[in-house]
């Protein structure tokens, strides 16, 4: 059906018609409408979860659903990482994280089908826009955080604010619980935005069941704190007790490209996803902190070394610039490389970026296209006890270059490639 419409899209009195204020969002909600009536709303049979907000979506679906199972619950999932049914769970391959109508009814009616108590699913600020979230009954309604991004595609900031608020008061409207993070910036305008719905609860670090599952943690990382404590608040409002919660913890050892460590000696290669100036300050401080914190601080000077895009295509170029200023304060050297430059000329969306670092770092920073040979620079010019952490990718399966093409991409198994062709080398 999607691709139908693409192809419709070509001639130009669609296109036209496409833009229309009103006959887009029709478009979408009688596409929402038809996708659950063909497949019997199947919302209706199981608890569904839906988490949204800027950053650490995927990692606190990935806690609860952690929880779940360990309180004996039966999952489904669908993420930006995974498509988990029961047992069965694939990557995501479809480039896109909170995937068209007929695709989440469908998977709803396969977690009914296998007899999944919940479904967990990822909603986008996109998603939102287009209806994707319409026409399922909700039992939860979480909300991570809030902080600039898809700011092209929305049209503002408060555009995008008041998708992330309609997924919400959808939620609360049909009996739902909504879940807000007491400690994000935007949590007043979100509560007063809700006010009148008494299904409402703040979460925060310090509450009792995160503090407790927080020492029962793997993890590091403040903003890790925040995934624990949302998941941990809906675990125990779905009837997840704490030694679940607390069990859970103990074996979830993090989600693939997310602060991901491929390797911690002579020194440490991270992968991770952040790709907006705050999720880059959040991975980078964390760095920092442990790097200070081990006891090997003293056996020479330390450096932190980023290797890191922007994606292209006209997307959030206001980010740009702001992501070189947080490199050139956390980082000792930086390389700037390709991350998905779509059909934007990469040499110039990566000096947008360089735009923004601060003049005492631009003599270590470098701009080196070929994201292969960044990495490969990066790691070789590592020395004992250095951090290096490559941002942008975590686990995509694919670098975005002109002409809609795709380059197959793990960077995981590229830094580990790259890291055992160096030591043959030496």
């Amino acid at each position: 059906m999607l691709s139908f419409l693409r192809v419709l899209k070509r001639f130009p009195l669609i296109s036209f018609l496409y833009r229309v204020p009103g006959v887009s969002w029709c478009y979408h909600f009688l596409l929402g409408l038809a996708g659950a009536l063909y497949h019997g709303f199947p919302s209706k049979y199981i608890e569904v979860i839906g988490i949204t907000g800027t950053k650490g979506k995927t990692t606190t679906l990935e806690l609860l659903n952690a929880m779940l199972e360990a309180g004996g619950r039966r999952t489904a999932l669908l993420s930006s990482l995974r498509i988990k049914v029961g047992e069965r769970s694939e990557k995501n391959r479809l480039d896109n994280t909170m995937p068209g109508r007929f695709y989440i009814q469908r998977f709803l009616r396969q977690a009914v089908s296998e007899r999944c108590d919940a479904a967990l699913v990822e909603v986008t600020s996109q998603g939102v826009s287009m209806s994707r979230h319409r026409f399922i009954k909700w039992r939860v309604g979480v909300l991570t955080n809030l902080a600039p991004e898809h700011i092209e595609a929305h049209g503002s900031f408060e555009n995008y604010r008041a998708a992330k608020l309609s997924f919400l008061k959808n939620v609360a409207v049909r009996g739902g619980t909504v879940f807000l993070n007491a400690e994000d910036e935007h949590f007043p305008f979100f509560r007063k935005s809700l006010e009148g719905h008494v299904l409402v609860t703040p979460y925060r670090r310090s509450d009792a069941a995160a503090v407790a599952a927080r020492r029962n943690s793997k993890l590091e990382g403040e903003f890790y704190m925040h995934n624990i404590a949302a998941a941990a608040a809906v675990a125990r409002s779905l009837g997840v007790n704490d030694m679940a919660i607390a069990s859970a913890l103990t074996t979830f050892s993090g989600v693939p490209g997310r602060l991901q460590f491929v390797q911690e000696e002579p020194f440490t290669a991270v992968v991770d996803y952040a790709h907006t100036p705050d999720s880059l300050k959040a991975v980078y401080a964390t760095l920092r902190e442990r790097m200070q914190r081990d006891r090997r601080q003293a056996t020479g000077n330390r450096q932190l070394i980023c290797v890191f895009g922007s994606c292209g295509g006209g997307r959030d170029r206001w980010k740009r610039p702001e992501m070189g200023k947080v490199a050139s304060r956390y980082c000792d050297r930086i390389i700037l490389t390709n991350e998905d430059p779509y059909d934007e000329n990469p040499e110039t969306l990566l000096s947008e970026i360089r735009a923004g670092v601060e003049p005492e770092k631009l003599a270590v920073t470098s701009m080196i296209i070929d994201r292969r040979e960044a990495v490969r620079k990066a790691l070789s010019e590592a020395a004992a006890g250095d951090a290096v952490i490559f941002t942008g990718k975590g686990s995509e399966s694919w670098i975005h270059v002109a002409g809609g093409q795709r380059v197959p991409w793990d960077e995981r198994q590229v830094v580990e490639e790259t890291l055992a062709a160096l030591k043959k080398h030496v």
